[in-house]
């Protein structure tokens, strides 16, 4: 794969993202609205369950602000860049759009992975991180340059896991032609990381930690800026995770393509 050409159709894409989002800014600023809302009653949630206890296992408040701010952060990004892309999917198999993307000169995968761009993620990402950098002066954290670059590592991989069990349950689409419903039910879990992973025991925690890694995805990142990480083992399960469902996400993309049968068949 030609990196460069690569990048230069990515950059026309961003292009194309940009024109479309400023020709409509009322929705692009209501769309951004509508999330801080929304990010700011997580925030507040967490205010109700500390009016009720001191610690969540062996977090505290600010602690569990950092973690809602950097679920957010993660989840925010993982839109900007794929969660459009997810769930025009289906609406492509059942137009018969997917035709035209096979025919065109780059890989189908990342035109159908990277077409658009959601520009007020960003906007987003960075009130979250605003949050992640005050509750982290209330808890008088100062970490280190390798403590941030490994967190922004994990949150990297934390979006590849998203991107690769959304993009999984979007290619189903092949075989029911329509599949919204099950990628927002995904997205819906994203609800779940915002929560300490010691607030849940047994089979929950053991799906949403393993199968479905929800948990991991924001905890993991966190407890490195926290100073509450006690093993690399988490590290290394994160990441094995990422790649093996990485691995899947392929292998179930190129089975659902020799599916398709275009739309005049």
């Amino acid at each position: 794969m030609d990196l460069r050409r690569y990048i230069k159709l990515y950059a026309a894409l961003w292009k194309n993202s940009v024109t479309r989002e400023m020709s409509f800014k009322g929705n692009f600023i209501l769309w951004i609205v509508v999330e801080l809302l929304w990010f700011g009653l997580q925030l507040s949630f967490v205010s109700v369950v500390f009016s009720q206890t001191e610690t969540v296992g062996t977090w505290t408040r600010w602690e569990m602000v950092l973690l809602v701010g950097a679920s957010n952060f993660i989840q925010q990004l993982y839109q900007a860049f794929f969660l459009t892309n997810c769930t025009n999917l289906s609406e492509l198999v059942r137009t018969g759009k997917m035709d035209f993307l096979l025919l065109l000169p780059a890989n189908t995968r990342f035109l159908v992975s990277l077409r658009v761009v959601d520009l007020g993620a960003f906007v987003n990402a960075l009130f979250a991180l605003c949050v992640m950098v005050y509750a982290a002066g209330k808890l008088q954290l100062h970490p280190q340059a390798v403590q941030i670059l490994g967190f922004l590592a994990l949150c990297g991989v934390g979006i590849l896991i998203h991107y690769s069990l959304m993009f999984i349950l979007a290619t189903i689409s092949f075989w029911t032609v329509r599949a919204q419903g099950i990628v927002w039910g995904y997205y819906n879990l994203f609800n779940i990381a915002r929560m300490p992973d010691e607030a849940f025991r047994g089979a929950f925690k053991g799906v949403f930690t393993f199968a479905l890694p929800v948990l991991l995805v924001s905890n993991v990142p966190t407890r490195v800026l926290a100073d509450k990480a006690s093993s690399p083992a988490s590290w290394a399960l994160l990441l094995g995770l990422g790649l093996v469902w990485a691995g899947i996400s392929e292998w179930f993309w190129r089975l659902s393509v020799r599916r398709y049968t275009s739309a005049s068949s």
